[in-house]
């Protein structure tokens, strides 16, 4: 039996899906606002929620990241008496389970909530069973946590594995986490820097050769596609792979057999592949940069992993396991970090991600080895800069009048121009109109709170001080270094 909430205000709806549902079997409750969904979600568990995206309090799609972060993770189905393919893109990337419009017929309904609980049913056990070896890899946040669910879900199996995401994010770490929880983790784990492939050897590098096959092969050398043989072959920044060299890796990824160079006959290799890159592949696929048959074989299941920005949460458990550690790694005593410090270092953009933090801290530390404390004074001007430029920009945000948002009149109205300019002119106006607007009446909404403002808007906090900036709103001092 499962346990259903529907949030939507129409009374009718509400009633016949929950109909529905104890026909079924289920426990159904009903909630009419998005306030009295989270209040009833709150005081229990639930298995799946039926959410409507117009709700007398605001878009549903609001509530999704409060309902998916709850312990019984249930599965969102959204309804709408309104289609929209931005909103429907939306929930689908957040992890709902699916986007209806209404109306829905009773076989429509009947078929969603069996699938949906299905899947939950046997989700959640498995779940349970995950232990992961994660390493070196520090957090609990959703973000993290969310890739470390599908290393976990990934790593029992033999498909090749892409992982996306910025530079500094910690790619090899997962694709080290991903080889030590399969069934290959006593094998070798041999890692390709595309980076530092020379076009022109290439082939030797991966393949390996024969002694005399070229000028310098004095002796005969095994490729680290042989190297990899009964373990995982991890291609790091494979946007980098020369073009030349992608078609014949190609035929490896296809048949798992090479040929060293000036060999007359080919070779087996079993290995796995996960591949890492910080680049847009497809985008380079569009522009014969990378071929796409390649990207294909590459992409089999995709990790993307968040950039630090994205994890603010982490950030204090990284600075004290990274402190731990590199106190332990020069022998020094383990040093303290006050609050300020946390708080500093929370406030930067970190650019550079997991891997700047890392490096910051040691820089930090070396730098007074003998002192038992970790001070905001050891830390680089630019990221002190960013925390007190944070705490300016806060204290103009309590005077509405510097905020750029209208208190009593509210935001400036959307002003069509009277003559008819040509229609990239025209866009371009009512484009950046729509957006101020926007962002005014989202200052007033949330008193000028960033960080409210971020969740109801769904920007990131950069992408919102810079718009903030673009359109001339006080209150958006860029905490970013210049």
């Amino acid at each position: 039996m499962g346990k259903i909430v529907i949030i939507d205000d129409d009374a009718v709806f509400q009633v016949l899906l929950a109909e529905h549902c104890t026909l079924l079997g289920h426990e159904a409750e009903v909630a009419g606002s998005i306030e009295e969904g989270r209040a009833l979600l709150a005081r229990r568990p639930a298995d799946l929620v039926f959410l409507d995206v117009s709700l007398p309090d605001g878009n549903g799609l609001e509530a999704l990241p409060f309902i998916q972060g709850l312990p019984s993770m249930p599965e969102v189905i959204i309804i709408t008496g309104m289609g929209d393919a931005n909103g429907a893109e939306l929930a689908i990337k957040n992890g709902a389970w699916d986007y209806l419009q209404k109306p829905l017929t009773r076989q429509e309904i009947v078929l969603h909530i069996q699938r949906a609980l299905e899947y939950h049913e046997k989700k959640l056990p498995r779940s349970a069973q995950i232990n992961l070896k994660r390493d070196e890899i520090i957090g609990k946040s959703k973000a993290i946590s969310h890739c470390l669910d599908q290393v976990a879900h990934c790593a029992a199996t033999e498909s090749g594995v892409l992982i996306t995401g910025e530079t500094g994010t910690g790619k090899e770490l997962f694709a080290q986490a991903i080889h030590a929880n399969s069934l290959r983790a006593k094998g070798p784990f041999v890692v390709v820097d595309c980076t530092s492939l020379p076009e022109k050897l290439a082939e030797s590098l991966l393949f390996g050769h024969v002694k005399g096959a070229f000028t310098s092969a004095n002796c005969d050398q095994k490729g680290l596609i042989e190297q990899a043989d009964g373990g995982t072959l991890f291609l790091d920044e494979a946007g980098e792979l020369p073009l030349d060299t992608q078609k014949s890796f190609l035929r490896v990824l296809q048949e798992r057999v090479f040929r060293p160079v000036g060999k007359d006959r080919e070779q087996k290799s079993n290995f796995r592949l996960v591949a890492a890159t910080n680049r847009d592949l497809w985008s380079m696929v569009e522009q014969g940069l990378f071929r796409s048959d390649l990207y294909f074989r590459l992409n089999t299941f995709n990790i993307h992993l968040p950039p630090l920005r994205d994890r603010e949460q982490d950030i204090e458990k990284l600075v004290m396991g990274f402190v731990f550690a590199i106190c332990r790694r020069n022998h020094l005593s383990i040093k303290g970090v006050v609050p300020e410090t946390l708080e500093t270092l929370a406030a930067y953009h970190w650019p550079g991600n997991v891997r700047e933090l890392k490096n910051t801290l040691e820089k930090a530390i070396i730098a007074d080895p003998g002192n038992p404390v970790l001070y905001p004074i050891h830390l680089p001007p630019e990221i002190r800069l960013c925390r007190i430029r944070t705490m300016v920009s806060q204290k103009h945000e309590q005077t509405p009048a510097s905020c750029g948002p209208p208190s009593a009149s509210g935001p400036e109205q959307i002003v069509f121009p009277e003559s008819l300019p040509p229609f990239k002119e025209y866009r371009r106006q009512l484009t950046a109109d729509i957006e101020k607007h926007y962002l005014q009446r989202l200052l007033r909404d949330t008193a000028a709170d960033i960080a409210k403002a971020c969740g109801v808007s769904g920007l990131s906090r950069s992408r919102l001080y810079d718009l903030l900036k673009a359109h001339g709103l006080g209150c958006a001092a860029d905490p970013r270094p210049e």
